[in-house]
């Protein structure tokens, strides 16, 4: 093994931070990420319907971030629910603080039940940009 893979090695040892709120599919709604060590945990905080008066927040049933790629998966709420995978884009023009400074890019598939309680699903390429992190959760 060569010095310039034993150094690659060891910088991926120490994943980079991602922890924070990011937007979601409409204004008002976002995904809140918490990294603890190498565990990550979460939740999706989305319009309950499309009178978008109520909110329902769900809760990562699954989660996995190797310092590259982001999984998760949210346990349902009123027969719907989501799978992510992507990538976590650093914005090199921006400071940790900026919003939109991490971006989560990847595929968000949305699941619900349908007629007869068959299970659909729609998957779309996304971005959720992250606030910055000084600002309270959005109203």
């Amino acid at each position: 093994m060569c010095l310039a893979q034993d150094s690659a090695s060891a910088q991926t040892t120490t994943l980079p931070e991602i922890s924070g709120l990011y937007t979601f599919l409409h204004e008002g709604e976002f995904v809140q990420l918490t990294l603890n060590d190498t565990v990550l945990s979460g939740f999706i905080s989305r319009y309950a319907d499309e009178k978008q008066q109520t909110f329902v927040d769900q809760f990562f049933r699954k989660a996995s971030w190797d310092g590259k790629t982001l999984n998760f998966e949210t346990r349902p709420a009123k027969d719907v629910w989501y799978a992510f995978s992507g990538v976590v884009v650093f914005a090199q023009d921006k400071k940790p603080e900026d919003e939109g400074y991490r971006i989560l890019r990847g595929t968000l598939t949305t699941h619900w039940k349908g007629e007869y309680d068959k299970e659909e699903s729609k998957a779309e390429a996304v971005e959720f940009r992250s606030f910055p992190p000084d600002d309270a959760m959005p109203d």
